[in-house]
């Protein structure tokens, strides 16, 4: 999961580069889906990987390197953990500056991310 969260914020990072989208979904099983309840996205792993694509080649990857992904909490379950998580942004002071918390359940098999599912 901190895996994951870490691999996105470099995905997300001003100056990234499709190797760390390949990083990114080299996380998940083959098999892996994403699910989004809101938006209803439902993506297996090419079209997850398409969509990080287009978000890079429009530039909608510029995030500074001070913002990061943290999980504040999880239930872990069966092959399963629920995690609530936050965007945020490092301070000079060294605090770290949380925004509004998100929920979501990851899904594992074989080691690898089998499923993430965005509830909110």
């Amino acid at each position: 999961m901190n895996q994951y969260f870490d691999a996105l914020d470099t995905v997300s990072y001003k100056g990234s580069t499709v190797s760390d989208i390949d990083d990114l979904t080299d996380l998940m099983y083959d098999e892996v889906k994403y699910k989004h309840v809101e938006y209803l996205a439902n993506f297996d792993k090419p079209a997850w990987w398409r969509a990080f694509l287009r978000n890079h080649e429009s530039g909608r990857y510029d995030s500074a390197t001070n913002r990061e992904i943290r999980g504040l909490r999880t239930i872990p379950g069966k092959n399963y953990v629920a995690v609530e998580y936050a965007y945020g942004f490092n301070q000079a002071d060294g605090s770290w500056q949380q925004q509004e918390p998100m929920l979501a359940i990851f899904g594992f098999k074989e080691g690898k991310i089998s499923l993430f599912m965005e509830l909110w």
